[in-house]
């Protein structure tokens, strides 16, 4: 079976999404925060491979639980416990994948790898984290916006820091596929590639979002509804520390940074935070700090993901393709 046979939708950018697919999303996370277990379209147990190239916490933890509640059984393959992409191709791992499981979630390094995958699938494949983007995180960062705030569209949300890694791209896409106001500050030669922006505006033009990257953090937080940051020193970059702590500096989250910020803005961080580096304590630990709401939101973000993608893929069953659609309401209007 091929993706291209089967229909088959799959979530490798943040833009995977329409802008009408994404509200679905976050109505449907909504739906499963408040009811668990009222939906399970993995109920067998089915199995989902989830693969880890990289170490994690969050993602390991709201997937396996995610699956399990939904009724499957969470498959974890950590390096080296498979043949995928070194001893086995990609495409061929996909052929055989999707005769034994219902979902392949990976976390991993390029992108490329991820669209290979998809491209020989029969079964929904999930960007859990790539060095491109984190699309899963930003639909748990846009549920706790939609909480906090009672709305996405036409909120002011700025990114803070290393401008030019996956957490920006994801910010500066899914903020303006919700509508909202995405302002992205970091350094000179620290900022998202034109392609990113590009794709960024073309789709704001959609939904009425706004896009401005710029160097100037103060431009960003001015009256922003929004504040998130990442670590300044993602995997792979410990050598550059002593320069990235310098470089980024002016782009740190912290009190002074907060003042710039609308009075009741939120603060967002996607874990594991640096206290006193990219963001201050009396921040995260402050009363503007939604981060362990945000963290909690991945599981609740990624269970509507999966319904979601099985159900518009025609895998999951009928009981709850019924459900879904009862719970969204008349879709096809």
């Amino acid at each position: 079976m091929s993706a291209e046979q089967a229909g088959v939708r799959h979530f490798l950018t943040d833009l995977d999404l329409a802008p009408e697919e994404l509200q679905q999303v976050l109505r449907l996370a909504e739906f499963v925060k408040q009811d668990p277990y009222a939906l399970r379209p993995l109920r067998g147990p089915q199995t989902a491979a989830v693969f880890f190239d990289k170490t994690s916490t969050r993602t390991r933890f709201s997937f396996a639980a995610g699956i399990t509640a939904l009724g499957g059984a969470p498959l974890v393959v950590n390096p080296g416990e498979a043949q995928l992409g070194h001893k086995e191709s990609i495409a061929d791992t996909a052929r055989v994948l999707d005769r034994m499981v219902s979902l392949i979630i990976w976390r991993t390094y390029a992108q490329t790898g991820l669209e290979e995958m998809a491209e020989f699938s029969g079964v929904p494949v999930i960007n859990a984290l790539s060095d491109d983007y984190h699309p899963c995180q930003l639909l748990a960062d846009l549920l706790t916006v939609q909480e906090h705030l009672g709305a996405t569209a036409g909120r002011s949300m700025a990114y803070l820091g290393d401008a030019a890694n996956n957490m920006a791209n994801s910010y500066l896409l899914a903020g303006v596929n919700a509508g909202m106001d995405v302002r992205i500050a970091g350094p000179a030669g620290y900022l998202p590639a034109q392609e990113i922006v590009d794709a960024a505006r073309e789709r704001a033009q959609q939904t009425g979002g706004r896009v401005t990257v710029t160097t100037d953090p103060a431009e960003a937080l001015r009256d922003a509804d929004v504040v998130a940051t990442d670590t300044w020193i993602s995997m792979g970059q410990e050598e550059e520390k002593e320069h990235r702590l310098q470089l980024f500096g002016d782009y740190r989250v912290d009190a002074a940074a907060m003042r710039q910020a609308s009075d009741s803005a939120i603060v967002l961080h996607c874990l594991p935070a640096y206290r006193g580096v990219e963001i201050a304590a009396e921040v995260i630990d402050g009363p503007q700090s939604v981060v362990w709401d945000e963290a909690e939101n991945r599981l609740h973000a990624q269970k509507a993901l999966m319904i979601w993608l099985l159900t518009e893929s025609g895998l999951a069953d009928e009981s709850t393709a019924a459900q879904v659609g009862s719970i969204l309401g008349d879709r096809e209007s």
